[in-house]
């Protein structure tokens, strides 16, 4: 099968594409697969490393309010939608799959105009304009949240699966006694991960800047910090290179390996995260990102509370004295750790992966059958 995926931007709409990937490549090696993304997304210097075929198409989002930057958004998407014309022409595919991002809608789009079976995935409750817009033309979506439905068209199209999830969270165990030495940590202490999502969080970065002191006065756990690429040189230049107890990164490609050592997680509540977290059974303090789309970081951190899977700090309440004591409540508690971890695993679909794929193959048979 010739199989084209797009998605990009954000962490958020990528690794659920990549999650797509390995399946339908573990499905059928002979699969033919074309990433779509653009130049300045993060995809594009994640998915070619990954050694997955890649193209680019322009196209940026459009303002809700009229001003110059919706006519030079305008001029981007109809070039955007002539390089998707020219890549479906050429790729001739069987199967388009998006993940978000607004470069998955001119792809999609054009791909509803051909042969092809077209379908979508959304991550979070509250779902993004150009999915809203595609759920009109496409075969099949896929959610992650029941309650996200309501704002599509076609909603007998709509299928609920959870958030796929990659490979390398499947048996991070292994690599647990590597990871340790990789990250300079005692197997005997406690570990903390922080992180705010694929591009990192200020707020964090603070909070744990202005706690280094209690950090270096316990010995009680130690942090794995990463800042998000834009925001490490800053950090570094204002805590220095040598802090104790606290090992600072800018990324984790291998975040893999940081769950594998981590106890209890710190980070935003972006829908992958909670997946991820919720496939592995972590416990974890949520600090939503405010101000997102009908603020859906929220309502996602709420529902984990909900089941007892997390703790909640808003970002206005989150300060080094709220983080600390939060950190030192639940990571002197074994209990407690075990119970947020125990309801964390509630709020998994270990499945999500596969249960997409078999979906969309499906699609393609019935297809063929006709």
């Amino acid at each position: 099968m010739n199989i084209i995926v797009s998605g990009g931007g954000t962490g958020g709409h990528i690794y659920p594409a990549i999650s797509l990937i390995e399946e339908l490549k573990k499905r059928d090696e002979n699969n033919k697969i074309l990433y779509v993304g653009t130049k300045k997304g993060l995809e594009s210097s994640i998915v070619p490393n990954l050694g997955i075929d890649f193209k680019t198409i322009h196209v940026r989002g459009i303002p809700r309010k009229i001003n110059a930057d919706s006519f030079k958004a305008l001029k981007e998407l109809f070039k955007g939608l002539k390089e998707a014309n020219k890549i479906l022409k050429e790729f001739k595919p069987d199967l388009v799959i998006g993940t978000g991002g607004y470069v998955s809608g001119p792809i999609l789009y054009k791909a509803t105009k051909t042969k092809a079976k077209v379908a979508f995935h959304e991550q979070n409750s509250f779902p993004g304009i150009t999915n809203r817009i595609l759920s009109r033309y496409v075969d099949r979506y896929f959610v992650t949240f029941e309650e996200s439905i309501k704002y599509f068209k076609n909603q007998n199209k709509a299928i609920v699966t959870g958030n796929p999830i990659r490979n390398r969270f499947t048996d991070i165990k292994k690599n647990k006694k590597a990871a340790f030495e990789q990250f300079n940590i005692s197997e005997k202490k406690k570990v903390v991960l922080i992180f705010g999502g694929s591009n990192g969080s200020e707020i964090l970065n603070k909070a744990t800047l202005d706690m280094i002191e209690k950090l270096s006065n316990q010995d009680s756990f130690e942090v794995i910090l990463a800042t998000g690429k834009l925001n490490y040189d800053e950090f570094i230049g204002k805590s220095g290179n040598e802090t104790k107890n606290l090992h600072v990164y800018p990324y984790l490609d291998d975040i893999d390996k940081a769950y594998s050592v981590s106890d209890l997680i710190v980070t935003s509540s972006g829908a992958i995260t909670l997946a991820e977290l919720s496939f592995l059974g972590k416990a974890s303090i949520l600090v939503p990102k405010a101000y997102t789309t009908e603020n859906h970081q929220e309502h996602n951190a709420r529902a984990f509370e909900k089941v007892g899977a997390s703790k909640v700090i808003l970002e206005k309440d989150l300060n080094s004295t709220t983080l600390f004591e939060q950190i030192n409540e639940i990571i002197k508690n074994d209990n407690l750790l075990q119970e947020l971890s125990e309801n964390s695993k509630k709020m998994s679909y270990p499945t999500a992966c596969k249960d997409i794929v078999d979906e969309l193959y499906r699609l393609v048979e019935e297809d063929e059958k006709a």
